[in-house]
């Protein structure tokens, strides 16, 4: 295929995410094992090198979603541990024992059928065991005997690991944190008081590591957007953040035209602004199936010519218009940024976020696979 111009790209910085994970580890300690959390394409970043770089580091585990991204990473010649996390399909089955993937149990029922593949293939299959503590969605909901039980009839695969995740894990004015560690805690000792001691315990994402909860830890943390460069903001009295990361991706589109609006000149569909005197704008290479929300019509910014400016009428499929009509001269082809940083001025995808109504996560995961990447 010839080579194009970008037109809306984003340049992604494996410095910038090896010295992440290098933080987390340093937070964390060497006695807890650190698995990145590369599910929806590692938040756009890029999941096959993510974790070819962090692999590189000496990381043992990943952690996905699906069995797809998980046989997706194994297909690129990954063999680190792969953690499946959310319930598979039981079609999924196959691909998992095939793929050499360890899925993440959430029900009885579904150890009932891994143990039925397991003693069909004849191999003690792995898994991790997903306990649902209060979150009222994934996980099982068992009584602590009948989790007990299910386990030891088990006995064609092995508990490898146990697990839950927090619905409430920043916000400090919540006892729902507590009382989801308090349910867990009380499994694990009845669980030992049976024989069964998983070698890995886990129920801490990003937050927990970045506010030092170290009860929450276990032996192993699954860090996610932490990775990618952001800390979720916490509510109430929180302890102070221990974790410090930056974040990896900014994300740019190029120049299409400059051009000046009179007075009372509309832009956009549906007229939602019209210029009130006489304005510069530009039209950039980045509308809505780029991921710019739509969202941001009339209200968000970028970054161009070293200055913040507005977002003008609507967010388009294909393009957004901006007014410079305070920048530097722009022409045709010069970059914009929607998040980065130009010289003294920046914006992240938490900022583009609160202007969108949505979180970083979001806007993250929602850059489109047609934004093309640039590993620098």
């Amino acid at each position: 295929m010839a080579s194009f111009a970008l037109r809306c790209w984003t340049e992604i910085s494996r410095a910038q995410l090896v010295s992440n994970y290098r933080a987390i580890c340093a937070t964390v300690g060497a006695g807890v094992e650190v698995a990145p959390v590369v599910k929806a394409d590692a938040y756009h970043h890029g999941a096959v090198e993510v974790a070819r770089v962090l692999a590189a580091e000496g990381v043992r585990w990943f952690a996905v979603a699906t069995a797809e991204e998980g046989a997706a990473l194994r297909e690129a010649g990954l063999q680190q541990r792969i953690l499946v996390m959310s319930d598979a399909l039981p079609r999924d089955h196959e691909a998992l024992a095939h793929y050499r993937l360890t899925p993440v149990i959430h029900s009885l029922t579904s150890l009932q059928a891994w143990d039925a593949l397991a003693r069909t293939r004849q191999a003690p299959l792995p898994y991790h065991l997903k306990i649902d503590t209060g979150f009222g969605r994934l996980g099982a909901m068992s009584t602590d005997a009948e989790v007990v039980g299910a386990v030891l009839a088990a006995s064609h695969v092995r508990l490898e690991g146990i697990m839950t995740h927090f619905a409430s894990a920043t916000d400090y004015e919540s006892r729902q944190t507590e009382e989801q560690l308090g349910c867990f805690q009380r499994l694990l000792a009845v669980l030992a008081g049976a024989g069964i001691r998983p070698s890995l315990v886990h129920l801490a994402s990003s937050a927990p590591v970045a506010y030092g909860m170290r009860e929450a830890w276990g032996n192993m943390v699954r860090p996610g957007i932490a990775l990618y460069g952001y800390v979720p903001a916490a509510r109430g009295a929180a302890p102070p953040n221990v974790l410090r990361v930056k974040p990896v991706l900014q994300w740019k589109a190029s120049v299409l035209t400059v051009k000046d609006l009179p007075a009372g000149f509309p832009v956009g569909y549906g007229a939602l602004f019209r210029a009130p005197k006489p304005m510069r704008i530009a039209v950039i290479s980045a509308g809505y199936a780029d991921g710019v929300p739509h969202t941001l019509s009339n209200k968000g910014q970028v970054i161009a010519g070293g200055r913040l400016v507005r977002i003008l009428g609507a967010v388009s499929m294909d393009v957004t218009t901006i007014d410079v009509t305070d920048c530097p001269p722009l022409r045709p082809g010069d970059p914009v940024t929607l998040i980065g940083q130009e010289g003294g001025v920046s914006q992240d995808a938490d900022e583009l976020a609160r202007a969108a109504g949505v979180i970083s996560y979001a806007i993250l995961c929602g850059i489109s696979s047609r934004v093309r990447r640039i590993y620098c």
